[in-house]
């Protein structure tokens, strides 16, 4: 199997979390006013299809989208890869351990041999030295206690070589049949890969004609269902589509005047990040493939996927606020008039100003001291974390505002009401 040495620019990885929600951004404008007009009920997008190969192209499910049961053929293929590279997995680590095996016999061997020869060749030296000195003296016991130290370090020493012949007789074949059947293996992957390539190939230049085949299918079918319904279930049906329509770009929660600048800013940043999950499932994915089908796992998408979603996590908090989605007692707070809930809003506004403005002022810390060290991370990507720390600034910036828009309806409510009454 060939392996993947991408690794992201920092260049494309910034310019991707802006470019690609706004795409994403104008396709769900136009899949909303198609489905206004009439006319989004079943469409196929080609641009997305091919995307869709792209992305999961080895599984088959650009074909899925094109409502095509040949996207099962890509299945097996996929799963035979995984397997083959499973099983290479498991003869790499068993070659691995007997080549360690046969490259340490082979240095006992080396090492053992000279030094026998040497030790052997001083034996006759240490038995006539020990026959010059007299017997029962000092000389005498320090001559025997020499020769039976040299004559110990051999029996030791060809101990360790004939230990290592015998490791070296069978390590040496067991690693000859582990890098035997990594290479088969290895060549099986290869080759299947090489087949899903083929077959990818061929759906891209087919791609066209299997968007109309589906967009074909799909009139034949709503033109079977249409006939078999009465003018009020078709009217109740396209009501439908465009009420799910337009929940894409939902402004219900945008306020007019000044307020509402402040409000389109938190829903179109919300908005922005929000596609950022989707970018998510892509880099998630492609860490899937470079490691169980390349085997190359990746050094930079979990940092990546990490810096991101802790700026989403900032930049989407105004978002949150403007939608009401965070958390609070709903079972006192839900049963209050508009007016007593703007009350108890103004009343703990004070809270939120605390942790906003703890939030603000400490991310300028944090970006500034980043900023002036050029701050990156200390994996071998080496991303800058100056951006990111910037994007808490931002965060923060608009949790600020989006108080301030709050605060300006919330006293709106209350005289309005008090007015009323």
């Amino acid at each position: 199997m060939p392996s993947l040495t991408f690794v992201l620019p920092h260049w494309l990885y910034w310019a991707g979390l802006f470019v690609f929600p706004v795409f994403a951004m104008v396709m769900a404008r136009r899949t909303k006013a198609r489905a206004r007009a009439g006319g989004a009920r079943r469409g196929y997008s080609l641009p997305l299809a091919y995307m869709i190969l792209i992305a999961g192209g080895m599984l088959g499910l650009h074909r899925f989208y094109l409502k095509s049961l040949l996207g099962l053929v890509f299945i097996p293929v996929f799963i035979f890869i995984l397997v083959a590279n499973g099983e290479q997995r498991s003869y790499r680590a068993d070659y691995s351990d007997a080549a360690a095996l046969v490259e340490s016999a082979e240095g006992t061997i080396a090492r053992e041999g000279p030094r026998i020869r040497d030790l052997e060749g001083q034996l006759p030296d240490l038995r006539a030295k020990l026959a010059e000195e007299e017997e029962g003296s000092i000389g005498a016991r320090l001559a025997q206690r020499g020769l039976e130290r040299a004559e110990g370090r051999i029996a030791s020493s060809k101990e360790r070589l004939e230990r290592a012949r015998t490791d070296l007789e069978t390590a040496k074949p067991a690693a000859e049949a582990a890098a035997g059947g990594r290479a088969f293996w290895q060549d099986m992957a290869a080759y299947a890969f090489y087949l899903l390539l083929a077959m990818m190939a061929v759906d891209a230049a087919l791609m066209s004609w299997l968007k109309r085949r589906a967009e074909a299918k799909a009139a034949a079918e709503d033109a079977r269902h249409a006939a078999s319904q009465s003018d009020e279930e078709r009217a109740e049906e396209a009501l439908q589509a465009v009420e799910e329509a337009e929940r894409i770009g939902d402004r219900a929660h945008l306020t007019p005047g000044w307020t509402g600048v402040i409000d389109r800013m938190s829903f179109y940043a919300g908005e922005l990040v929000s596609y950022w999950a989707v970018i998510a499932v892509f880099a998630y994915y492609y860490e899937v493939i470079a490691r169980y089908v390349f085997n190359s796992p990746t050094i930079w998408v979990h940092e990546a996927m990490y810096l991101m979603f802790g700026m989403q996590y900032l930049i989407a908090g105004a978002y949150a606020m403007l939608t009401e989605a965070h958390v609070r007692v709903d079972v006192f707070y839900a049963p209050l008039s508009r007016r007593r809930k703007a009350i108890v809003d103004l009343a703990t506004s004070v809270f939120f100003y605390i942790f906003a403005g703890t939030l603000l002022f400490t991310s300028l810390i944090f970006a500034w001291d980043a900023t002036v060290v050029d701050e990156v991370s200390f994996n071998e990507w080496r991303i800058a974390y100056w951006p990111m720390k910037w994007a808490m600034v931002i965060g923060g910036i608009l949790l600020v505002l989006q108080g301030i828009s709050k605060l300006a309806q919330d006293v709106r409510a209350v005289v309005a009401t008090a007015r009323g009454a």
